[in-house]
């Protein structure tokens, strides 16, 4: 059995997201071992932590006892080391950052579909299947014909929105997203722009994956994770998947066989976007990176893409 217990989680519901609650949870998880981030904001909790079994599982216990988060649910796998280098516990405006003032999942939210009546919901013909992550997300994985908005940043999708409801007037949408997190949001706001069948998958793809088995599953390929594991596959296993040390995209094993990429420097997709100063200080840090590996420590300059 791998060592470490990895839990996704979000909620909304009205915090008193301050400084004192921020102490508290980050006492807690470091108490109990427990790395990873938690983002604490007037509308909820979001965040990915790992730790040893018991350690998490008392973290998710005192979460639990904050008032509104009884019911907090959460998506858990298991990783070979632990999957984070530190522990944020942040003060945020946003969960999960819109920019749209006024969307509240709280109020406002799209119908709930559990992940075994998922497919039968984005194969019915008056369905538009969108993806709500950014675009380095979908690239290594998505739900079979699936739209993709080619977004950057989530701030992105509304605007992206309004321009493709245009096309598709009349049907019905149904959204997802790694977790579940962006796509409920998404669907809050979609609601408030006149849309009234509007649909997301709960607990988004990490459920979906965990449940619905490989043989019955509209899954196509891998699911990026905001650790240090890059992506998961079906039954929630480690993926294939590294990270460009330079522009911190998902590379297949594929894309590491490319000329393009050197590794600790470049990849296909930044290859040409880096001068020789640059690429000598990312090879610098690899470096670094390996002799901290060799001595069993880890490199205080490693990071991961944060959602």
């Amino acid at each position: 059995m791998s060592d470490f217990l990895v839990a996704a989680l979000y909620k909304f519901t009205p915090l008193a997201a301050d400084a004192a609650l921020q102490a508290r949870i980050h006492d807690v998880c470091e108490a109990n071992g427990v790395a990873g981030t938690l983002l604490l904001a007037p509308e909820g909790i979001n965040g990915t932590i790992a730790g040893p079994e018991a350690g998490l599982r008392a973290t998710l216990a005192f979460l639990r006892s904050l008032p509104g988060l009884a019911d907090l649910e959460h998506k858990e796998s298991r990783a070979s080391e632990q999957p984070f280098l530190r522990l944020k516990v942040r003060l945020k405006k946003e969960i999960v950052t819109m920019g749209v003032p006024g969307i509240d999942p709280n109020v406002t939210v799209g119908t709930y579909v559990e992940p075994e009546d998922w497919n039968a919901l984005i194969t019915a013909p008056d369905v538009v299947t969108i993806d709500t992550r950014n675009d380095y997300e979908v690239r290594i994985g998505q739900f079979a014909g699936a739209v993709d908005p080619q977004t950057t940043s989530f701030r992105e999708f509304p605007d992206w929105f309004r321009r493709f409801r245009e096309t598709r007037p009349n049907a019905r949408i149904a959204m997802y997203c790694t977790g579940g997190i962006r796509c409920e949001k998404a669907t809050a706001f979609v609601k408030e722009e006149g849309i009234d069948e509007v649909f997301h998958l709960k607990g988004g793809i990490l459920k979906y994956l965990e449940t619905v088995p490989r043989e019955d599953s509209l899954w196509e390929g891998d699911c990026f994770v905001f650790d240090r594991r890059v992506s998961v596959g079906h039954g929630l296993e480690e993926g294939p998947h590294v990270l460009c040390h330079a522009c911190r995209e998902p590379l297949s094993p594929e894309d590491c066989t490319s000329p393009l990429f050197v590794e600790g420097e470049t990849c296909p997709y930044c290859h040409d976007q880096r001068d020789a100063e640059r690429r000598e200080g990312y090879a610098e840090r690899h470096r670094q990176e390996k002799l901290a590996q060799a001595r069993g420590e880890r490199h205080v300059g490693q990071r991961i893409t944060p959602e």
